[in-house]
């Protein structure tokens, strides 16, 4: 059984990289350093702007969740992309496409994350071959990123490529992620959708949730908008979470600088929303979910940039003990979708209605 712990660890080392701005790198520096040492010799990294083969995704093994053409029952599809699953533990940074870790908790997230969008459309999931987060961690910031740029975004425009143009068959869709997933929504949303603006109207909308997207990023790809209401079309929803008080610094915050969305009001303002506006959070333990309702407020708090929640018991909600260092206690980013899943659940279908009211006018 994968554990959740190990799925928190490596989630938490790679946001790290969030602190960052996404669309900022020099390859020439980047290339050369880009080794990692390995005995006596080094093996190089990938990084953005190498040739890179991407995964086959014509391979009906590469997918996490692709729906047969009987079971494609809604007129809209969930384009899903997981969050870091696996540690390298030393070892080359990149993840093969069937690593066993990898593969398993994609699957965990499939089921206690996308799940939050299985009622308003088909979900289709690539598997994609991670960077390791720690190792992040250890080479920079700077150079994180731009191996981020090289395999992983090579593999996701390659995925979300095979699927506009072989599974999605012209419907309108939803790009949803967590984490590393979302910093690769960002990705397509400045890259692919940038080129192929015929592409970009059919999309509802997209959630790249625990990644929020400063100022500068909206700055440099205007054609990117972020949400501002409950039923705007074609924005960003981005948020982070965490508790009145923390025990230490949220690496993934963007002090002055955030460009978020309360999910529960759907305002951009900081007026607080109560937990009795909360439609249900999904807490997950030992790989079962149990749904508690009105129990999570939310309150955006822009001079910390992230959303405060204060309703929830600190420990139960945090990353656990072994991630402390981290994400210290009072740091709910593992839980960003789990506290407001059905806000999240209702606001996907509520977005959905309004897209086909207006297509019919």
């Amino acid at each position: 059984m994968f554990t959740k712990n190990k799925v928190i660890f490596s989630t938490v080392c790679f946001l790290l990289l969030l602190s960052f701005n996404l669309n900022a790198a020099s390859n020439k520096t980047e290339k050369e350093s880009s080794s990692l040492s390995k005995g006596r010799g080094y093996v190089y990294i990938p990084v953005g702007g190498d040739k890179i083969a991407p995964t086959d995704y014509s391979d009906v093994n590469n997918w996490l969740a692709l729906p047969k053409q009987e079971e494609l029952k809604q007129k809209v599809d969930v384009f899903f992309i997981y969050p870091t699953a696996w540690r390298a533990n030393g070892e080359y940074p990149i993840c093969d496409i069937n690593n066993k870790e990898m593969r398993d908790g994609a699957n965990y997230y499939l089921k206690f994350r996308a799940s939050a969008f299985e009622t308003s459309g088909n979900i289709f999931a690539p598997y994609y071959r991670q960077l390791d987060a720690s190792f992040v961690i250890k080479v920079g910031f700077k150079l994180g990123h731009a191996y981020f740029q090289g395999v992983p975004k090579t593999d996701i425009i390659a995925a979300f490529d095979y699927y506009i143009k072989i599974l999605n068959d012209g419907r309108p869709f939803i790009l949803a992620g967590h984490s590393q997933g979302s910093i690769l929504i960002a990705e397509i949303l400045s890259d692919y959708m940038k080129s192929n603006p015929e592409v970009y109207k059919r999309m509802i909308v997209a959630y790249a949730i625990g990644a929020p997207l400063n100022k500068a990023y909206y700055a440099m790809n205007p054609h990117v908008k972020p949400a501002k209401n409950e039923k705007d079309l074609g924005v960003v929803i981005c948020y982070n979470t965490e508790a009145p008080e923390i025990d230490g610094k949220n690496p993934l915050a963007v002090p002055n600088d955030a460009v978020i969305i309360n999910p529960l009001s759907w305002k951009t303002t900081e007026e607080y929303a109560s937990k009795e506006e909360n439609l249900g959070s999904l807490y997950i333990d030992k790989g079962k979910a149990k749904k508690y309702e009105h129990i999570a407020d939310a309150k955006i708090d822009y001079k910390q940039g992230v959303i405060i929640c204060s309703t929830v018991n600190r420990e139960e909600w945090s990353s656990p003990k072994a991630s402390r260092s981290y994400f210290p206690l009072g740091i709910f980013h593992e839980n960003d979708i789990p506290l407001y899943y059905y806000n999240l659940r209702k606001n996907a279908q509520d977005r959905v209605e309004e897209y086909f009211k207006i297509l019919k006018r």
